[in-house]
């Protein structure tokens, strides 16, 4: 279990009573026919990792889809910090707070560990195109400020040995590093990461594990994980949906979806008689 790895407990801060930072409400999504989300309602607390679990195909990538708005729900609404995002695009999502890692990396493979972190800024440079190509005065001063906060999570995901080497050149679980450090420079209110631990070794996803656990314990950033490994699951988050062909099939803490008799036929299915 990751958690023995950590050698840390878990901590449940969720407060039931808080508003939410991100509320979803009765959403559908349907491709040709085939229903991807079913009348999914989400919501989720400012201080809590709060998880998305089911089988392949069950819709949780496609609920991240809606909320960080690649996806928009033919029915239903999204609500992120009191304002209806429904139908905004994903750029002003991101201005708005929202980041987010992907399943399959997707980083700058020519690019240096600086560079595809520093490419998390953007949304938050002030200066315009001429004054970043005169690079004087303000435009510097800009420039040195962003480079300065990217240092910082570059320290604090541990890869100051790899900040100038090309990410192609990186081993797979820096690369999943370096891309939890570009959201991470989006200065996000709400961090989405969609299986950050996939294909990593245990040492390494106890190293990420460590890294979330401080992102939502000291920094205070609440996150939505999709993660396949149930023991991180279990683990890192303080609440769980369960998803079976887009549906929501229970919803809990980690114990409770534990012993959910609709959560073990999804995943271990029923006997059959013989």
């Amino acid at each position: 279990m990751v958690k023995e790895a950590l050698g840390v407990a878990r901590i449940y801060t969720c407060n039931s009573l808080m508003e939410p930072i991100l509320r979803g409400e009765d959403l559908h999504l349907s491709f040709h026919g085939i229903h991807a989300i079913q009348g999914v309602d989400v919501d989720v607390a400012p201080d809590e990792i709060f998880g998305i679990i089911g089988p392949n195909g069950a819709g949780k990538t496609s609920v991240l889809n809606c909320i960080n708005g690649f996806y928009h729900p033919q029915r239903g609404r999204i609500i992120f910090e009191g304002q209806d995002i429904s139908r905004m695009p994903p750029h002003t999502r991101a201005h708005l707070g929202i980041a987010r890692t992907f399943q399959n990396i997707a980083l700058y493979p020519g690019m240096t560990v600086l560079d595809n972190i520093m490419t998390g800024r953007v949304i938050r440079m002030r200066s315009g195109v001429l004054a970043c190509g005169v690079y004087r005065g303000p435009a510097e001063r800009e420039q040195v400020r962003h480079r300065r906060i990217v240092e910082e999570i570059i320290d604090f995901l541990e890869i100051e040995f790899a900040r100038d080497h090309r990410v192609a050149d990186l081993a797979y679980g820096i690369q999943k590093k370096v891309e939890l450090g570009r959201a991470l420079a989006m200065d996000p209110k709400l961090l989405i990461l969609d299986e950050p631990m996939a294909g990593m070794s245990m040492d390494e996803k106890a190293d990420m594990a460590r890294y979330v656990l401080e992102l939502k314990e000291v920094r205070r950033l609440p996150m939505i994980l999709i993660e396949h490994d149930m023991g991180v699951v279990m683990d890192l988050c303080d609440r769980i949906m369960v998803m079976d062909y887009g549906r929501k099939i229970a919803e809990g803490s980690p114990a409770e979806v534990q012993r959910n008799p609709d959560v073990i036929r999804a995943y271990i299915g029923e006997a059959v008689p013989v």
